[in-house]
């Protein structure tokens, strides 16, 4: 009977498992980007478009080939519209561009140019509040019969009320006073005013029709709307919210949102519950992960990440180290490089959607002060770190010399490379995308072990989060999603092969040896089962057969695959084949399937009845094969 019980559960489970619902997010690894701060084209001391447009080949090059990119596959711009301060959280027009940054033709180039690598991009929302500056405060704040007197909130006398950390929130301006929750220059939008809301759904509009941006983050989000003196979290923000994700939805369904809502998990989660933000980022996680590895406590990690399974719908929330608001991570563990190459080790190979802030991935410092943790990007250890020609908006870190990326991208094992391939273990193995997290344990102590299980393979995630090396350790997992059998077990990223695995009737193993021998701080990663992965090769491919990266990459709708099969083969049947897969693994389209002479040929494949998403297309003849990634972009 309780083999029957369990076999039920099992199948249920694995019923659920194939209506997980995942979106094309779960594949992005995204990339903050402070415009101001990235890369200046003109010598005036501020980064802009054309600067971001020069460096995109450093983030995505769009050729899976080169090794020389970060491989990103997603960008978040800070606020990019006009304002009077230098961060842009005090918009000043929200159909605009900040000058500095260049014009809208400049942005839209940007866009196109992300697009045509396969990077999405999202902007900065403001939605809480404008600028003192903005047209509709000027105007609201001139007197009490003009038509935008209740576009913000206003009383006749100081109602005396104090924010959420003691801050003053209601600020004089011609006798009257007016509520702005973050400082007297951003005074807070009156959502409960119809206009406004109309007003703030149309310029969403604007940027994802006119200028095709591909989502928001939406900025200060759980205080949109006062109730009393209930300041946060009240029930008219999740209202707006569900009322914006209907509208920007029909717009484009694919468009995003992410929200910041800076609290605990069971707070941000009532954001994410399938009907108003698509995901937020999770402060709570961010914290444990920096506690966990820094104080060797592999459990606050597995007690969050159980917690957030239980909180978010699957795989909906956004693992980061640090943000603009934050003193940068390197600072915060006191310049730790071991430390630092294991936390970006550790959030980059876990579920959700990973957020990486400029420069973390060169060891960029900075506290206090946020212009001190928005700093200029240090591209070189020339002069002015490569950043400008001119005198910079502000002071370049003085460990520019040493940390920066060509000196990085130099070494093959600084930082940079971790992350990069982090980053390309992430795009290729679909289970560190939209697999599920099971905790599993080691037989050596101070150890992170945790499993990403699809249907069909697994990749086991090995921290050794001592600062010497660890061998011969078993490890143990009580289920996954796996069905019972012996699996071959490989090292992901040499291909190494480690035996096997016997998978038991609950999808888990007891004392599985893998014989790898893992340094201090370092990780392992295991492959049970089959991975899709990029660009796989056979061993031995003779000579002539080849197979081209597809042109153009990205596509829409049509894409050339060129190839070729040399005198060596025997082309008796089955011939040549050439097969599309999605990124679940699914044979798609079969685009040549008959036996051929030797030669060179060229094939098109018209996808306009697919969605988007990266596809992997598979050369076969003779026992050969080799497999190229594209990415259809609509």
């Amino acid at each position: 009977m309780k083999r029957i019980i369990f076999l039920l559960i099992t199948f249920l489970s694995s019923v659920v498992f194939s209506q997980e619902q995942t979106y094309w997010w779960n594949d992005a690894v995204f990339y903050e980007i402070f415009v101001r701060s990235f890369y200046d084209s003109d010598g005036n001391g501020k980064g802009d478009f054309q600067g971001l447009i020069e460096k995109l080949d450093y983030l995505n090059d769009g050729n899976p080939e080169t090794d020389t990119d970060l491989g990103i596959t997603g960008i978040w711009l800070m606020p990019i519209c006009e304002s009077p301060s230098y961060h842009g959280y005090d918009v000043e027009d929200y159909r605009s561009v900040d000058y500095a940054y260049g014009t809208l033709n400049d942005f839209s180039e940007f866009m196109d140019s992300a697009h045509a690598r396969g990077i999405r991009v999202v902007i900065d929302y403001v939605m809480n509040h404008s600028s003192s500056e903005h047209p509709w405060f000027i105007e609201s704040a001139s007197g009490s019969s003009n038509n935008k007197r209740d576009w913000y909130r206003w009383n006749s006398t100081n109602p005396g009320q104090i924010g959420p950390w003691g801050q003053t929130v209601w600020h004089e301006r011609n006798g009257s006073y007016y509520y702005g929750l973050f400082t007297s220059g951003m005074p807070d939008l009156n959502y409960e005013n119809p206009g406004v809301k109309a007003e703030m759904f149309d310029i969403a509009k604007f940027w994802i029709d006119t200028m095709k941006v591909d989502g928001f983050r939406l900025d200060a989000i759980k205080y949109l709307i006062e109730d009393g003196n209930i300041l946060e979290d009240a029930p008219g923000t999740f209202q707006i919210l569900k009322d914006f994700r209907n509208y920007y939805k029909t717009l484009d369904p694919q468009a995003m949102t992410v929200g910041e809502v800076w609290s605990s998990t069971s707070a941000i989660s009532q954001y994410v519950d399938g009907t108003g933000i698509d995901f937020c980022f999770e402060f709570e996680l961010q914290g444990e992960i920096i506690n966990g590895v820094s104080g060797t406590n592999s459990n606050l990690i597995h007690n969050q990440m159980l917690q957030m399974n239980n909180a978010y719908p699957y795989l909906q929330y956004a693992p980061f180290l640090s943000n603009h608001d934050m003193d940068r991570i390197f600072t915060q563990i006191g310049n730790d490089m071991e430390l630092m190459k294991q936390l970006a080790a550790v959030y980059l190979t876990l579920p959700g959607i990973p957020f990486i802030y400029y420069g973390e991935e060169i060891g960029m410092t900075g506290s206090g002060d946020h212009r001190n943790i928005r700093t200029p990007m240090q591209w070189n250890d020339g002069h002015r770190a490569g950043f400008t020609t001119g005198i910079p908006w502000w002071t370049i870190n003085s460990n520019y010399e040493n940390y920066n990326v060509a000196t990085m991208r130099a070494d093959s094992s600084s930082l940079w490379h971790v992350y990069q391939k982090l980053i390309e273990l992430r795009n290729e193995n679909i289970a560190l995308r939209r697999g599920d997290y099971r905790v599993a344990s080691s037989s050596a102590g101070d150890q992170l072990v945790y499993g990403r299980s699809m249907s069909d393979h697994m990749v086991i995630v090995h921290h050794n989060m001592l600062d010497t090396a660890v061998e011969d350790v078993t490890l143990n997992m009580n289920s996954s999603y796996l069905e019972a059998g012996l699996y071959d077990v490989k090292e992901l990223v040499t291909g190494n092969d480690l035996g096997e695995v016997e998978i038991n009737e609950y999808g888990g193993f007891v004392d599985f040896a893998p014989g790898v021998v893992i340094e201090g701080r370092g990780t392992a990663l295991y492959i049970v089962g089959t991975p899709i992965v990029n660009s796989v090769k056979d061993d031995e491919i003779p000579e002539g057969f080849l197979l081209e990266q597809n042109y153009p990459n990205p596509f829409n709708p049509v894409t050339k695959i060129q190839y070729s099969v040399g005198q060596i083969c025997n082309l008796s049947s089955p011939g040549i084949t050439l097969n599309i897969y999605n990124n679940l693994g699914e044979k798609v389209v079969t685009l040549v399937d008959e036996i051929k002479a030797p030669g060179n040929y060229e094939v098109t494949w018209d996808a306009s009845g697919f969605a988007s998403g990266v596809y992997y297309y598979k050369l076969e003849a003779d026992g050969y094969s080799e497999t190229k990634k594209m990415t259809l972009l609509k």
